[in-house]
């Protein structure tokens, strides 16, 4: 496991691991969900201080939370001893560090599929037709305890990346690799024969943080909870004369019913505002329109806490 460096590339001196008034909070500094954790920080609220291609950690806002970057196979242990309090990482990261640590909140991106994948042209159709063969993986520890689990023989060969190419190069008979979208695995011409367990995004916290620095913690969480609960929403607001709200209730129940006001010195008018979903927005319009609203703006929302 690597160790996060005694100093930022700012120069600055990291708060020590298990300050009473400190979150540190690990993220990964590069990979297919570090772009996505990123945009997700921004939009919570907790965008970074300190920039720098370098850097390994940095301030946020608020004095109280830092963040750490680290490689995300790694996080789960930096959780799980302390160095860091919270940390996003994939599950199948934190499966495959066997870490006892606590999953807090699903984050809803990163998705994929840990899958068994064997050349198209090869006669292997069953995980248990793999009995005796070699499995090349970047996941030794989740390989051995499925084949176990299935009672499937086979011989592990760890791999640290590429893991693709270990089929034409005679190193494995299969793999057992992430897949996404599948586009990798049909390029590669490799099929899947077996799905082991599908991943996403989450945030993990240490056991101890969470008792002793538990309200701090909360904020991080209902932060970013907020963005995700935003995600596919919008805000509408619209004008409507009071003989038309039957109409505009039937059209527009929103994500608790819609908020009618007032509005000054006009006492046939009301003011009528609701949440719904990006994808409804186009029927919508149309719809209100129809049912009698006018003055119609679509808002996007960053944030939405119930």
């Amino acid at each position: 496991m690597s160790k996060p460096s005694d100093q930022d590339s700012a120069g600055q001196e990291p708060s020590p691991a298990g300050t009473s008034h400190l979150v540190r909070l690990a993220i990964p500094n590069k990979g297919r969900i570090a772009g996505p954790v990123l945009e997700l920080m921004e939009k919570s609220g907790l965008h970074l201080l300190d920039q720098g291609e370098r850097r390994l950690i940095s301030r946020t806002p608020d004095p109280h939370i830092e963040v750490l970057f680290a490689r995300p196979i790694d996080i789960p242990e930096y959780v799980a001893t302390g160095a860091a309090d919270l940390g996003i990482t994939g599950r199948d990261m934190v499966r495959e560090r066997e870490a006892a640590i606590d999953e807090l909140l699903d984050l809803g991106f990163g998705g994929a599929t840990l899958v068994i994948a064997v050349r198209e042209e090869s006669q292997y159709t069953t995980v248990a037709e793999l009995a005796g063969k070699n499995i090349a993986t970047e996941f030794p520890v989740i390989a051995t305890a499925f084949f176990r689990e299935q009672q499937v023989p086979v011989t592990i060969v760890p791999v640290g990346g590429a893991c693709e190419v270990a089929p034409y190069l005679g190193i494995a008979d299969a793999i057992l690799d992430l897949a996404s979208s599948g586009n990798t695995l049909r390029s590669n011409r490799l099929r899947v024969i077996h799905e082991v367990l599908t991943t996403s995004t989450v945030l993990v916290a240490n056991r101890n943080a969470r008792a002793s620095k538990g309200e701090k913690v909360e904020e991080i969480v209902l932060a970013l909870e907020s963005v995700i609960r935003a995600r596919g929403q919008c805000y509408l607001m619209m004008n409507v004369e009071r003989s038309c709200l039957t109409g505009i209730r039937a059209v527009l129940p929103g994500l608790s019913g819609p908020t009618i006001m007032e509005v000054a010195s006009r006492e046939d008018l009301v003011a009528v505002h609701a949440v719904v979903s990006e994808d409804r927005v186009y029927l919508l319009i149309n719809r209100l329109k129809r049912a009698g609203a006018r003055d119609i703006l679509v808002m996007s929302i960053e944030r939405m806490i119930r």
